[in-house]
């Protein structure tokens, strides 16, 4: 998380951890670290007392969905006060944890985590640490009005109609986002997002990198992902990646069959990581941070190339998410251009196995043309015959070939079949067609329309 507040945070998580009497930590309540505590000896840093549950906090500074609804089960998200947590090592928790909700006007915006050793702190000292969490909670609530705000903004960039709508969007989120808003951002699309709900987002500071996000609608009743991602280096994609990596996780536990919550056999309930870890940071040092358009909805399997027993194209099932990402640019005057491009990339990916999951703009080919034509002109008639199922063999051959650069060796080869086999399959298509495949602007067009079916 990159907050203006963090320093604030960390002041705030001192001024607890010196209260108590021992280090603790800060997440928000989607249990992304935000601040550790500082401590003054080196107990703390003792490996034996590090069970499963706090070192992969420590490493990952997030949490798992089984690990959130196991603390969760304890009822912290409707305390008032302190909650004490018992050791419980077959879920991997070696220590007691005690838990003080952060609040604000009566909702929870997350926790202050500490171990809880004997005696730990008293009663008085619990009370007093408590006393200042509600400041916590006002940061947590100013920064969550702030990230909706950015939302609806950002929402508004990308759905305005080009002219003076869109210029005055722009200039809404520049002001919003103050010096920011001139640096490098790449925009994500992530399609389709598993909520029907338009509300139904991420935190921004839950997402590494990113200054704005919100949904949008995609496809007839589907909904998708916008992410304004901060840069360094037009070159270097990491944050993007990280991000679309982090996003796509959450995607699929929300969308599979068990809600990405893994399972109790072979695995302790609260594996993984988990912000309930009482880490700390040594005295004097910075805490930490916690970073670590419309189409249709589709998905491919990944593969490599195609193998001769089944087609490429959408194999991935129903509900599997995609990202895009667009071309790194400065400022936001072009945010409208760069959504068309990364909303572009996603549907390419849903189309073609080979770019997914994470596909750049850069990187998607004749796809960059073909994702901007309207569905009536993408799907031309010449191909209709060609692409009804009992032509299916037909199509795959048609689109390997051209693939091949109508080398007949190599589409053969990748077909697994003879190369007469392939001349008689060429020759009927040729006939359903009426095209002429010596010809190569009849071999564009054919496979220009093959590529846009799967659009």
């Amino acid at each position: 998380m990159t907050s203006e507040h963090r320093g604030d945070y960390e002041e705030l998580v001192d001024e607890i951890s010196e209260l108590l009497g021992a280090p603790a930590t800060l997440e928000n309540r989607d249990f992304e670290l935000i601040a550790f505590g500082a401590y003054d000896s080196e107990g703390d840093l003792d490996p034996s007392a590090l069970d499963p549950v706090r070192t992969r906090s420590i490493l990952t500074r997030r949490s798992t969905a089984a690990v959130r609804a196991w603390f969760e089960g304890f009822g912290i998200t409707r305390a008032t006060a302190p909650v004490r947590i018992p050791p419980t090592p077959e879920a991997g928790v070696y220590r007691g944890r005690i838990c003080l909700p952060v609040r604000h006007r009566g909702v929870v915006h997350g926790y202050v985590w500490l171990l809880d050793d004997d005696p730990g702190p008293s009663e008085r000292q619990l009370t007093a640490a408590m006393r200042v969490t509600p400041r916590i909670g006002a940061l947590l609530a100013d920064e969550a009005q702030h990230g909706a705000d950015l939302s609806r903004e950002l929402r508004a960039v990308l759905t305005a109609e080009p002219g003076w709508q869109s210029d005055m969007a722009v200039a809404e989120l520049r002001t919003a986002l103050g010096p920011r808003a001139d640096g490098l951002h790449a925009l994500m699309c992530v399609a389709p997002w598993p909520s029907a709900d338009p509300d139904d987002a991420p935190s921004v500071r839950a997402v590494p990198g990113a200054t704005a996000l919100c949904t949008l609608p995609w496809g007839a009743t589907a909904q998708c992902l916008a992410v304004l991602i901060r840069l360094r280096s037009p070159d270097v994609l990491t944050p993007a990646t990280t991000a679309a990596g982090r996003l796509l996780e959450r995607a699929r536990g929300a969308s599979g069959p068990e809600g990405g919550r893994s399972g109790a056999s072979g695995t302790s309930a609260a594996s993984g990581a988990s912000g309930a870890s009482g880490a700390s940071r040594p005295s004097g040092t910075s805490g930490a941070s916690g970073r670590s358009g419309s189409g249709p909805s589709g998905a491919s399997a990944p593969s490599g190339t195609r193998s001769a027993s089944a087609p490429s194209g959408k194999s991935g099932g129903p509900g599997s998410a995609v990202a895009g990402i667009a071309t790194p640019r400065s400022g936001l005057a072009e945010s409208a251009t760069a959504w068309r491009e990364a909303s572009a990339a996603a549907r390419a990916a849903l189309a073609e196995a080979r770019f997914g999951p994470v596909a750049q703009w850069a990187s998607i080919g004749p796809f960059r043309l073909l994702t901007a034509l309207p569905p009536e002109v993408a799907h031309d008639p010449v191909a209709r015959a060609l692409l009804t199922p009992v032509h299916q063999e037909l199509a795959r051959t048609a689109e390997v070939y051209l693939d091949c650069a109508g080398q007949a060796a190599r589409a053969a080869a990748e077909l697994g079949i003879h190369r007469q086999t392939l001349y008689y399959r060429l020759s009927r298509i040729e006939k359903l067609t009426g095209l002429d495949l010596d010809d190569g602007e009849d071999r564009l067009l054919l496979h220009m329309a093959l590529k846009a079916h799967r659009l």
